[in-house]
């Protein structure tokens, strides 16, 4: 059993009361008592009831995060971002994972209210549509933000990266190395990171006037699925010589099956993925990718949290973070001989 204030108190022959204040370093408690309360708590290991110190005060120090995938090289790195600013503020972070599923994710908000955490962090899932369980933490007036997949819909702050700029920057790179008939493989199209990333493919052909063709946007963003589709992909016409994928998994995915088929990468087909995770740099040749800074997101919307936290009572508009984004070139982009 844990050892209590009472059990110190017992042991020493003095009131709860006192050994709380000695624990605190009261000015009313002598130094003797203070020594001989404070040698018995570490001879008997005593730690101090944390639950019931943040129901006396009102506040956990626990921040919640809701995210897809914790193995997901982003998502793994925007946690170390949110932990690095929750740690150095004096509090913890408590993380639930969706497993990118809707049920999964409104047991990980209910969860997270029930153990009264002061905010929370979250991305939604790919199958999250229906936003009632977020509705409901801002109705109960706990902090909330949002990074990555974001829900326009929901007055709250959120942290993301400009996903259409990012996707424009990266199709235009494909473009200007000679690339004409390039297929998307693009995320679900009612998460605001997969119709934005099409909108910045579309825009990007269009600045170059090459026909957008609806065959070539293709519903594809797993390893998997991209496993799957990628031989039958490689039969439209005209044929594809090059892949903008929503993430570095779907790159990784077409990369294999092109080798396979037997193409040459880049000369054949070029490839460009999304996150420039350590996925990206597993293959021969490197995947040419968009860099999030992952990291600089959990950050930032930690910040954001902990903001509100110290705010807390105070109306302050719902805030907008943009993370700017690199296109890293690797070798999935660079032709060994240019195209006459």
């Amino acid at each position: 059993m844990a050892v209590t204030i009472k059990d110190i108190a017992r042991q020493l022959g003095i009131s709860p009361s006192t050994v709380s204040r000695a624990l605190k370093d009261h000015p009313d408690i002598s130094q003797e008592t203070k020594k001989a309360v404070n040698d018995l708590a570490r001879k008997l290991n005593y730690q101090p009831d944390l639950v019931a110190l943040s129901l006396k005060k009102g506040q956990s120090r626990i921040i919640g995060v809701i995210v897809p995938e914790i193995v997901h090289y982003f998502f793994s790195t925007v946690i170390s971002g949110i932990e690095d600013v929750a740690n150095e503020s004096g509090y913890r972070v408590m993380i639930c994972q969706s497993n990118e599923t809707f049920e999964r994710e409104v047991e990980n908000v209910e969860a997270l209210l029930y153990s009264r955490v002061d905010g929370i962090l979250v991305s939604i899932s790919k199958k999250t549509v229906k936003l009632n369980h977020l509705k409901k933490v801002m109705d109960q007036h706990v902090p909330m933000v949002m990074f990555d997949r974001i829900a326009d819909d929901l007055e709250t702050d959120k942290v993301y990266v400009d996903d259409e700029n990012a996707a424009y920057t990266a199709v235009r790179h494909l473009i200007v190395n000679g690339y004409k008939n390039i297929v998307h493989y693009a995320a679900p199209q009612h998460l605001e990171i997969g119709r934005l990333r099409k909108e910045g493919y579309i825009r990007a052909l269009k600045q170059f006037q090459i026909p957008v063709r609806d065959e070539f946007i293709i519903k594809c963003d797993t390893m998997e699925e991209a496993q799957e589709k990628t031989e039958e992909t490689m039969k439209l016409k005209p044929r594809p010589d090059a892949f903008f994928c929503v993430n570095d998994m779907t790159a990784a995915g077409v990369m294999k099956v092109l080798k396979r088929l037997n193409y040459k990468i880049p000369d054949d087909v070029a490839i460009v993925g999304f996150t420039n995770g350590e996925i990206s740099n597993l293959p021969t040749p490197a995947i040419t990718s968009v860099e999030q800074h992952g990291f600089d997101i959990g950050r930032e919307a930690a910040r954001l949290l902990l903001d509100r936290l110290m705010h807390s009572g105070k109306e302050i508009p719902p805030r907008r973070k943009i993370i700017k984004t690199t296109l890293v070139v690797k070798g999935s982009t660079v032709k060994t001989v240019n195209r006459s």
